[in-house]
């Protein structure tokens, strides 16, 4: 039996700029529109992410709270979080998105969901379900939005 992948990623290039895109990722009031999980309902304006240590709160489809604790990031080009139940310690997985100017244009985007850490049992089947697939849903609807629109 084959060791189970605990770290997926999925990678595409968006013709736009890295500070756009960047601020589509760093605000999380704009990440429900762009959220290819379903899994984002809202985020309170005024939580715009700038440094680690920082912890933003997301409200879920499910109606939930969740906290999200900052653990690197670098304007620009690097943000990842780890998710907690409010008032929690983070259970263990990552959400990464990484940046990278591209000198023929455009920026290439890497998002990456790591649970090699997951402590939480009862969060290990929906992690399971978080593919390639659900990262580049993510990244087309984040391309999407930071191409075609002028506005947030």
């Amino acid at each position: 039996m084959s060791e189970e992948t605990k770290v997926v990623a999925a990678s595409d290039t968006i013709d736009a700029a890295a500070a756009v895109i960047f601020e589509l990722i760093a605000d999380p009031a704009k990440q429900p529109a762009w959220d290819g999980n379903d899994n984002l309902a809202e985020a309170a304006e005024g939580q715009r992410i700038t440094a680690v240590g920082q912890v933003f709160t997301m409200r879920l489809t499910s109606g939930s709270l969740r906290e999200n604790h900052v653990v690197e990031f670098a304007e620009g080009t690097l943000i990842a979080w780890k998710p907690s139940d409010v008032g929690q310690a983070p259970a263990g997985h990552l959400w990464r998105w990484e940046l990278e100017y591209l000198d023929a244009g455009g920026t290439e985007v890497t998002h990456t969901y790591d649970w090699s850490q997951l402590t939480d049992s009862a969060r290990i089947s929906r992690a399971r379900s978080t593919t390639e697939e659900t990262l580049t849903a993510s990244i087309s609807r984040l391309k999407a939005r930071a191409e075609h629109c002028t506005r947030w």
